[in-house]
């Protein structure tokens, strides 16, 4: 069996990510400068987005699902009069209007775009139509025609008007929320179209913009020595907004070996916060995240060891 080459890491990489370049280069990149043996990230932005992209490694991918269901906080600039075949500023226009909506109306506009809403994804988009990329099948000049597909968007306000051609918006959502797809369709329940012109995302989950480090000091190499582990943030980070367990040392063992606990065993220490019919909940030993766990069924049963 052919072994992986470089180092074994385990750990957050919390990136800044700058315009012009793929999520999966900047893993690519980051892999390369910490000569990690595996990687990935916790949710993808797009080549002209710019802002906090969680770099996993090691053990870390484990819990890359848990981070893509996080919340996500975004701010955007609609730029209107434009719609563009990708949504955004990379694209070629394909229609244009002079109408430029005030802010009475935007206002008025955004509350239909809150909450449960139904979203048709940018045809220049991941999601995959008959085994084939939508966005593959645009670039051949064959936009997929995609069903609305539910979304859910907890915030999303108008925080900035710098002229009558633009607007910026905070958007706060759950996961596979397209921000291009809010763009375009605010644009037109405003009697107008209109595309993402600059879109940086400052939240997922636990971390913060503040945490994050730019991608070229990250890459700024001394003597090509790689970049230290100390950059690197716990596993565990990336679980903080889970409800915690507190187990014993027989407990702990138990589920290392991938047997269900009883929740009567478990009964005045289980979080307020969890759900006890399909709830996920951080399994700790003292200090140690064990992994996670669902409640269900009367049981503890682990879902995710680490």
């Amino acid at each position: 069996m052919r072994r992986r080459r470089g180092r074994v890491l385990d750990g957050w990489l919390i990136v800044d990510k700058p315009s012009g370049m793929t999520s999966t280069d900047v893993v690519t990149r980051t892999r390369r400068r910490l000569e990690a043996q595996k990687a990935g990230h916790g949710g993808t932005l797009d080549p002209l987005a710019t802002g906090l992209l969680p770099v996993a490694f090691g053990a870390a991918t484990k819990t890359v699902p848990y981070i893509m269901d996080g919340t996500k906080l975004y701010h955007f600039t609609l730029r209107f009069g434009d719609a563009r075949d990708t949504d955004d500023a990379d694209g070629e226009i394909v229609s244009q209007s002079e109408a430029r909506p005030d802010d009475d109306r935007i206002r008025s506009e955004l509350a239909r775009f809150r909450g449960e809403i139904m979203q048709v994804p940018p045809a220049y988009s991941a999601i995959k139509v008959a085994g084939e990329r939508a966005y593959d099948m645009a670039r051949d000049g064959r936009p997929p025609d995609l069903p609305p597909r539910p979304a859910r968007v907890d915030r999303f306000e108008l925080i900035g008007r710098p002229d009558a051609d633009q607007a910026v918006f905070a958007v706060e959502s759950g996961k596979g929320v397209y921000m291009r797809s809010l763009a375009r369709d605010l644009a037109r329940a405003c009697g107008s179209v209109g595309h993402v012109a600059a879109l940086r995302r400052l939240r997922v989950g636990p971390f913060r913009i503040e945490d994050a480090i730019p991608l070229d000091k990250i890459l700024a190499a001394a003597d090509n020595a790689p970049a230290p582990p100390e950059l690197l943030r716990p596993v565990a980070t990336a679980l903080a907004d889970i409800p915690a367990l507190a187990l014993t040392g027989s407990e702990a063992e138990s589920l290392s070996h991938g047997q269900a606990i009883s929740l009567v065993t478990l009964m005045g220490r289980i979080p307020d916060a969890a759900d006890p019919a399909g709830g996920v909940v951080r399994a700790m030993d003292g200090g140690r995240v064990i992994g996670l766990c669902r409640l269900e069924d009367g049981w503890l049963r682990p879902e995710r060891l680490l």
